[in-house]
């Protein structure tokens, strides 16, 4: 007799995959730990790699003939793998039949501790590695220092190569032991417990992987992915204040004005009270916009726009937040610190920091400590160096809206820039923020008289000047733009101007002027080519062949140079 089967359809398939809940975790530990590895394992035990992929890889890699090296199914560089280490953030997706998982595979050399900490950033729980035969190492050390410092959740401490020391239970305890008292202390210095669980496995040959097996009989707890399918779902923010910077103001015709962003935290409805920071406007939520029509109800991680029942000042960086739960105004925050840049962070030096949607010039005027990794202890120091953390206070030139790092994740974090080479420079967790109470009056309001050059320098953070820009227009739109993004006030002249051709002689009373006023006035002169031919006082500079990234380091390197631009506080007044 046959038996009828219900057909599965894909419609079916999909819904239940929504259904699922959704498990972020990154990988972390020292080099060649096996972290690709067992990502791999898991990968391949679970059959969420195409059978073709994995006929790519068999009798590649470093394993015995006939094994399968499983790192290779996540090393996609081809420097990773001649190198055979992990470089870059390797994203993964795999599925259960109760759970749904992204995976950060992170490096685990020192020289790309910054991606590690990128690949944590959004992690719900984290895995580290610890190979059974090296114990617990200083780089397993910073990984769990970092993960507790971007709140991360649970840890599991995945003892690795177990098959490496034969199976040996008292060298396990023995790891568990030690790296149970580096959690106390981290636990004591950051003030941030972690869940952790400890098992053993072996990546290489699958043991405690994703099953069970006889191998270790003396462990009677579940598999690394039974541990990951019990652990709690995502965080869900949805009954966190409400936060909403907004990245773009949409205004189609002159019926319609809105503010689109992604709702960083909270939930919103049509009728709540909202208030606009750092100005402490307020409105009512009149509309919540999107491509498919009017929601009811939106909250985060959702990308909305949300539509006022009144006309107020708002811009990109601004942070809509809750009346009744505001955010707090800063222009001084205390931050942990991670430095990821081969430059040594110096003190009064002008970065950009960015925090959600706005970006806010910045320097550092101490630092209060720097974490040694290996012994846990607070050392004083004047600089950050490649991989440091610390904690460091600093000072904004301008008030934003942040929250404590321990409240939102996504308003108490922040990256620092390099506004020379516009390169992510650290990450940033605020943990505490002192309240901007001046209402927009700073230190020089009480003074009467005319305002003065050094003031004005004082509130910019560069003096008046000019620079002079002959070349194609492409560098000088984004020498310019990259001035501007970072705070500098800016104005731009075409001598080529009907205005300045007609009047022979005007260009010159004009630009003092504008000098005189403590703007740093551009002089741009569009050549055809590809050399760039820029000028500040009597020093010039001159560019073959330059990539944008090139021109812009130059001349903003040529501007400090004259103490047009300062890196330190008072610097050039």
């Amino acid at each position: 007799m046959s038996t009828l089967v219900a057909p599965f359809s894909i419609t079916d398939f999909l819904d239940q995959e929504r259904e699922k809940d959704l498990l972020r975790f990154s990988t972390a530990g020292s080099v060649d730990d096996g972290k690709s590895t067992l990502i791999g394992r898991l990968l391949y035990d679970t059959q969420s790699v195409y059978e073709d992929q994995v006929r790519s890889i068999e009798g590649k890699g470093t394993t015995a003939p006939g094994q399968i090296d499983f790192a290779l199914l996540t090393d996609g560089l081809r420097a990773e793998r001649e190198q055979g280490i992990t470089i870059d953030v390797a994203y993964r997706y795999f599925s259960t039949a109760t759970r749904k998982f992204i995976i950060a595979d992170t490096p685990g050399h020192e020289q790309y501790t910054r991606n590690m900490a990128t690949g944590a950033s959004t992690a719900d729980a984290s895995v580290v590695l610890i190979d059974a035969g090296k114990g617990v190492l200083v780089q397993s050390r910073r990984h769990a220092y970092i993960a507790s410092l971007l709140r991360v959740r649970h840890i599991i401490v995945a003892v690795n190569k177990m098959d490496l020391i034969g199976y040996d239970e008292q060298t396990f305890r023995a790891i568990e032991r030690d790296f149970r008292q580096v959690l106390e202390q981290i636990a004591a210095d950051t003030g941030n417990p972690v869940e952790a669980t400890f098992v053993p496995v072996s990546a290489l040959k699958g043991d405690n992987v994703v099953h069970r097996t006889g191998a270790m009989p003396w462990h009677e707890g579940p598999s690394l992915l039974e541990l990951l399918e019990a652990l709690p779902p995502s965080h869900q923010s949805h009954a966190e204040p409400f936060r909403f910077p907004v990245q773009r103001v949409l205004r189609p015709d002159h019926a319609f004005r809105g503010f689109s962003g992604q709702i960083a935290s909270g939930t919103i409805r049509p009728g709540d009270a909202i208030t606009v920071l750092p100005s402490g406007r307020t409105a009512s939520v009149e509309r919540i916009v999107t491509w498919h029509g009017d929601l009811d109800e939106a909250y985060a991680p959702l990308s909305v726009t949300l539509v006022l029942d009144r006309e107020l000042d708002v811009s990109r960086g601004d942070l809509v937040v809750a009346s009744q739960q505001p955010a707090t105004i800063a222009k001084t925050v205390t931050a942990a610190l991670v430095w990821m840049d081969q430059r040594p962070l110096e003190l009064n030096r002008r970065y950009l920091l960015k925090h959600t949607s706005h970006t806010v010039p910045a320097f550092v005027p101490a630092i209060q400590h720097r974490t040694d990794v290996g012994t846990l202890t607070h050392q004083p120091a004047q600089a950050f160096t490649m991989n440091d953390i610390g904690v460091v206070t600093l000072n904004l030139l301008r008030p934003i809206a942040v929250d404590l790092y321990a409240e939102n994740r996504n308003t108490g974090a922040f990256i620092l820039i390099d506004p020379k080479t516009n390169s992510t420079v650290a990450a940033g967790m605020i943990t505490s923020a002192v309240t901007d109470t001046s209402d927009g009056v700073d230190e020089f309001a009480t003074e009467s008289g005319p305002v003065t050059a050094r003031e004005r320098a004082a509130r910019w953070g560069h003096l008046g000047g000019e620079l002079s820009l002959e070349g194609p227009s492409h560098l000088i739109d984004a020498i310019e733009r990259s001035l501007f993004v970072a705070g500098v006030i800016t104005q731009r002249v075409d001598p080529t101007d009907p205005l300045f051709t007609g009047q022979p002689g005007l260009l010159d009373p004009v630009t003092r002027l504008q000098v005189a006023s403590g703007l740093l006035v551009i002089i741009a002169a569009i050549r055809e080519g590809d050399e760039l031919n820029a000028r500040v006082n009597d020093r010039k500079l001159v560019l073959s062949d330059a990539d944008l990234n090139a021109a812009i380091a130059a001349v903003h390197q040529l501007l400090h140079q004259e103490k047009i631009l300062f890196d330190t506080e008072g610097a050039g007044l």
